[in-house]
């Protein structure tokens, strides 16, 4: 089996090339930077440019699925210039690849691509499942949106159309957790707001694995990729206190505060969705981290 990848050099991505590569799956990749250009026999990157409108369509040949992972990262200042790229990088991209298949004739039988819990509004009391259909009236709802149908617009190329609404990536050298962990490294560790936010929370390794798992069962439709048992950002700070063996004496830091500092991105910091994971659960996908404290040991050790 052959997988396309995009985004396969990033975080979330390298991790899930690793796992492909476990399951005997070759991969080829696209990116943007001549200097990450690899030819292995089982991991061939290929350039692209959407900003341009060039792709390599060799890029597409013997390929079975496509990964669909790039995104222009959501955590830096929202700018003007920082939210166009934050929507583009995701609707464009997805626009390029269907016209290189749709021009191509290649028989790609599925596309399995990233989407965000963003599309669910911020709630203290919801409990969201997929076929929740109200989308949040934030920024970020606008974006996983207008992402998703760019996806869904592969049907129309006979693809069978898989997307995963990932949460909070807890990951040792990039995502949340470093940004998290770093005022506690100094004692300086504290909630954001009431703290009683919901924080649906996924550790990479069983991210990477889901997005495998979704490819070879050959799943459709959405599916919530966070863990079994969400968080509030009190216990999610309590736990990462403790496991970093830190104490924490600061009082929550307080909305207009992080306002100052982030400008409209504070928002991730403060929204509140518990997401359920039963649906991916109930199509047979086991994950290792169910709870916090083991996964947050993991990567914290």
């Amino acid at each position: 089996m052959k997988v396309l990848i995009t985004g396969a050099t990033g975080l979330i991505g390298s991790e899930i090339v690793k796992v492909c590569h476990a399951n005997n799956i070759s991969v080829n990749y696209l990116t943007t930077s001549k200097s990450k250009l690899e030819n292995q026999e089982n991991y061939k990157g290929f350039y692209w440019n959407p900003q341009k409108n060039e792709i390599d369509k060799n890029c597409l040949e013997g390929v079975d699925a496509i990964i669909n992972m790039v995104g222009a990262t959501i955590s830096k200042r929202w700018t003007e210039e920082h939210r166009n790229a934050i929507l583009n990088s995701r609707t464009e991209t997805a626009k390029l690849l269907k016209q290189t298949i749709d021009a191509n004739n290649y028989n790609i039988k599925q596309i399995v691509s990233a989407s965000a819990i963003g599309y669910y509004p911020s709630s203290l009391t919801n409990y969201y499942s997929e076929d929740y259909n109200t989308v949040s009236d934030t920024f970020l709802g606008e974006v996983v949106q207008k992402w998703e149908a760019a996806v869904d617009d592969f049907k129309s190329s006979g693809l069978n159309i898989c997307k995963l609404r990932i949460g909070l990536v807890m990951a040792k050298d990039g995502g949340a957790l470093p940004e998290i962990i770093k005022p506690m490294k100094f004692g300086a560790g504290a909630a954001f707001g009431s703290g009683e936010q919901w924080q649906s929370w996924i550790h990479i390794s069983d991210l990477a694995k889901m997005f495998v798992y979704a490819v070879t069962e050959n799943l459709t439709g959405v599916y919530n990729a966070v863990a079994p048992n969400p968080v509030t950002n009190k216990e999610l700070t309590k736990v990462a206190a403790s496991v970093l063996n830190k104490p924490l004496i600061l009082p929550n830091i307080p909305k207009f505060a992080m306002k100052l500092a982030l400008g409209d991105m504070h928002i991730i910091l403060f929204e509140s969705q518990r997401v359920s994971s039963q649906k991916i659960e109930a199509e047979g996908f086991y994950f290792q981290f169910h709870n916090l404290e083991p996964a947050l040991n993991d990567l914290l050790d």
